[in-house]
């Protein structure tokens, strides 16, 4: 289940959401052109490692690590999501609480993933995170909107428009779903689950604070009233 665009056109320039797929893109790119031994010393100097960041060290990675994206298919995906979900959540926000809402919405991601997986020693990097609370507010303001799908099955793919919700609440249980599963193998990589369930959690909770009632005046289609 793969979106590919939603039919909410934003009432302004998401000039927030561009900038930030910008700057990811352009880390990723010097990324990429780094040498090998170079690039993993980035990695370790910049991503967030649990272990290493309950001990008071490199607090600032909570911050680097999301610009931080680990291959093509990684930064793309984030990228994709961000530019779909983004540009609402800014026009209902504006441009200074966008941002600080996405800050906050990475940061919620990695307080979870931190809780759950603390003596870690894997860099933990990604966008993932804070385009998971994105998508958190993005339930809560427009959970009706419809949403471009492409569902894949072998050789076989559909395109169909659903509601937001149908989508978003089918990705967040099946974060819910591989984390769990994955509890007994938190050391050996991989998706941090964790992180997403926690960005999107903090999502839903933060968009009543700083933009619910004007997403509510705007739109008239919260699905969740008592929220």
């Amino acid at each position: 289940m793969i979106p590919i665009r939603d039919h909410n056109p934003s009432g302004k320039t998401p000039w927030v959401t561009y900038f930030l797929i910008a700057a990811n893109c352009i880390v990723f790119l010097y990324m990429v052109l780094l040498p090998e031994d170079s690039l993993e010393q980035f990695i370790y100097s910049y991503a967030v490692i649990p272990r290493q960041l309950l001990q008071g060290q490199k607090v600032l990675s909570l911050l680097s690590a999301m610009f931080l994206h680990g291959s093509f298919g990684h930064i793309i995906g984030n990228m994709l999501f961000l530019n779909i979900f983004g540009d609402n959540l800014e026009d209902v926000l504006g441009h200074f609480k966008f941002i600080l809402f996405y800050l906050l919405c990475g940061l919620g991601a990695w307080a979870l993933q931190l809780l759950i997986t603390p003596a870690s020693e894997i860099p933990m990097l990604g966008a993932s995170g804070a385009i998971a609370g994105v998508m958190g507010g993005y339930l809560v303001l427009f959970p009706n909107n419809k949403i471009d799908i492409l569902f894949t099955l072998g050789w076989y793919i559909s395109r169909v428009s659903l509601p937001a919700y149908t989508m978003l609440f089918y990705w967040f249980f099946a974060q819910l779903l591989y984390g769990v599963g994955g509890l007994g193998f938190a050391d050996v990589g991989g998706v941090a689950y964790f992180a997403h369930i926690g960005g999107f959690a903090a999502g839903w909770v933060l968009i009543s604070l700083l933009g619910r009632k004007k997403g509510r005046n705007q739109r008239g289609d919260l699905f969740f009233p008592g929220l």
